[in-house]
């Protein structure tokens, strides 16, 4: 049962956004969490703008039904879509993104302003960390390559071995062809990509700073919570997770223990429809 305050909404495409949520966990461990995985419509990588927004607008309204005090829009994808139109719609609830504080974390990384991004179809279509990093450092050169498949495979829970790093190395090898200026920063821009680290480490080179949104995006969380007096120091009692999905309990159980690092069970997961 869900009965502290804050209560702090995730929400995400599927299950990818759970290393977000496990990010959080390490950043406040005292506060109860509701993680809802729209898994009947994953990926939001190939769909519209259009459809994507709809999707983040009906996942946000889902949690504050739940009576969340705080959003976490853990999509890449529905953070560049749609969350302007969130922060307006629902302006009494702080919601916040995670390609700021990836944007942020990418300029902070690199040394040379050139910076390469991988991410889903939509979000390099829409350019969200192309604008957002150029914000920070307006000289930066930014690479994008849309990394799909990547999306799918971790949804199967096909992140490792030696035919994945094939994949990845060809999915890969188009940031490092950048006509003689190679980067020396690459963004995950997908909450599906931390499961590939390694496997995308191999591929770029040691000498390439990988950043994840996940970490910079939680310590953002829990600094707003601190400055806005919603934390108790006096509370010792560890928090607890809801799990949310709108399709396939055990699927999700499966595969979103990767992501977890701890085992879910599907009787923990509750299915719901928009």
């Amino acid at each position: 049962m869900i009965n502290k305050w804050p209560v702090i909404g995730v929400f995400d495409s599927g299950v990818g956004g759970l290393t977000v949520l496990r990010a959080l966990r390490d950043q406040l461990p005292t506060v109860d969490f509701i993680y809802l995985g729209d898994t009947a419509r994953v990926p939001y990588g190939t769909k519209t703008v259009a459809s994507v927004t709809t999707y983040a607008l009906q996942a946000t309204r889902a949690l504050l039904k739940r009576h969340v005090d705080y959003v976490v829009v853990a999509c890449n994808t529905a953070a560049s879509a749609a969350l302007p139109r969130l922060q307006q719609e629902f302006s009494q609830t702080p919601i916040v993104g995670v390609i700021e504080p990836g944007a942020r974390a990418a300029c902070a990384a690199s040394q040379t302003g050139r910076i390469g991004v991988i991410a889903t179809e939509s979000t390099i279509q829409a350019g969200a960390y192309t604008q957002m990093i150029k914000s920070f450092w307006p000289e930066a050169e930014v690479k994008s390559q849309a990394c799909q498949l990547l999306v799918a495979l971790a949804e199967e829970g096909w992140t490792e071995g030696p035919l994945v790093q094939e994949i990845v190395n060809h999915i890969i090898q188009p940031l490092k062809v950048n006509h003689g200026h190679e980067i020396d920063c690459l963004v995950l821009g997908c909450t599906h990509f931390p499961p590939f680290a390694q496997l995308i480490q191999n591929s770029v080179g040691s000498n390439i700073t990988l950043v994840d949104s996940a970490s910079t995006t939680a310590k953002l969380v829990a600094q707003q919570l601190k400055e806005q007096g919603l934390l108790s120091a006096d509370d010792p009692t560890p928090g607890r997770e809801v799990f949310l999905a709108t399709d396939g309990r055990e699927r999700f159980a499966r595969v979103g223990s990767r992501f977890w690092h701890r085992a879910i069970e599907p009787q923990e997961i509750e299915i719901i429809d928009f």
